[in-house]
């Protein structure tokens, strides 16, 4: 197979159709491991080869440090999908957790090669992989809650956990994986000595984030193992109490999967209770914001009035409108913390 024929070039909305019309099942889940590649490129490459092979969909970051997947497979091959992981030395037996509820996840399969697997930007000596922090199982996480000093920790984007949460938890006010550990760091001054319980959606942020508190002088680190999807699972299969409110947000077209019947968030439009994200339905913006029922009916599936109107002209006249800045609603126009000002722009 040429280097051409590495990637999937065909037109998103035939994909989709396509996803839509397989009549089998699939099963998503993700993976990641911490451990040295030696030549990511060529191991980009192979993972290809195999998993388009394998009707694998999804999104995979691999880098010298390691791999981060989110992949949705085809329950049929599952098996022959675990041996493939299993068949690198540096995967050998990787944890591989399955999604608390399956859906419609991905529509392609896109491996990109990557400085880091998770955008930190932390420079190498601000921590040491082989230095992370203590795992601790659903059961554990609970009752280290319940330590007056403990202070849990998410280590997410903010509107990841606008739609769930630990109670307990303080959130980091951040868009971005750049601005969280520094943030997170500042947070948390005063506290090196009190027990610190990072969780993020599958682990994998916790365990770069662990390692840069201890080297940052935090005595008593744990994470969350497998992080809110284990946690989904443990709590589910084992009885537990879920500490845990709300719906997990994930990074894929399912937007979310309910871990309690818990709605903690709110729209952004009018601030009735709702906890789904979209994309607003003009797009020239593609903000993601929370929507309700009754809001998603006025405006179209769209953040606000100006882009519902933006979104109802023609085709053609959008294209012309996008040329020109100052005629077209869009993302670029304001800050990626639109949301506060939707109740203002949809008057």
């Amino acid at each position: 197979m040429n280097k051409e024929r590495l990637y999937n070039k065909k037109d998103r909305k035939l994909l989709k159709e396509e996803l839509l019309a397989e009549p089998f099942n699939r099963a998503t889940c993700s993976f990641y491991r911490y451990v040295t590649i030696k030549d990511p490129s060529l191991l980009r490459d192979s993972l290809y080869k195999k998993w388009v092979q394998l009707n694998i969909f999804g999104r995979v970051y691999v880098s010298s440090e390691g791999i981060n997947a989110q992949v949705s497979c085809p329950e049929q091959n599952w098996d022959t999908f675990i041996q493939s992981i299993n068949s690198y030395n540096a995967f050998k037996d990787i944890p591989v957790k399955r999604a608390v509820k399956d859906g419609k996840s991905f529509y392609k399969l896109i491996i990109k090669v990557k400085d880091e697997i998770v955008a930190y930007k932390v420079k190498d000596n601000d921590f040491d992989m082989n230095i992370v922090g203590n795992h601790l199982s659903a059961q554990e996480f609970n009752d280290k809650l319940e330590n007056d000093n403990a202070i849990a920790v998410d280590m997410r984007n903010y509107y990841e956990s606008e739609v769930g949460r630990f109670k307990e938890a303080i959130i980091p006010d951040v868009d971005t994986s750049r601005e969280l550990l520094p943030t997170v760091k500042k947070m948390l001054n005063g506290h090196e000595s009190d027990p610190i319980l990072l969780y993020c959606t599958g682990g994998i942020r916790c365990e770069k984030a662990s390692s840069y508190l201890i080297k940052s002088g935090f005595k008593n680190v744990s994470q969350l193992n497998g992080g809110i999807i284990q946690y989904a699972h443990d709590v589910q299969e084992k009885g537990l109490d879920s500490k845990f409110l709300g719906k997990n947000f994930v990074f894929d077209d399912r937007m979310g999967e309910s871990i309690t019947d818990d709605i903690i968030g709110k729209c952004h439009q009018c601030n009735a209770p709702a906890d789904n994200h979209i994309d607003c339905g003009n797009d020239a913006c593609h903000i993601l914001f929370i929507q309700c029922k009754k809001c998603n009916s006025s405006f179209d599936g769209c953040c606000s009035k100006e882009c519902k109107d933006f979104a109802a002209l023609p085709v053609e006249e959008q294209r012309i409108l996008r040329k020109d800045p100052q005629k077209v609603v869009s993302k670029s126009r304001y800050s990626s913390r639109i949301k506060p000002k939707l109740r203002e722009l949809q008057k």
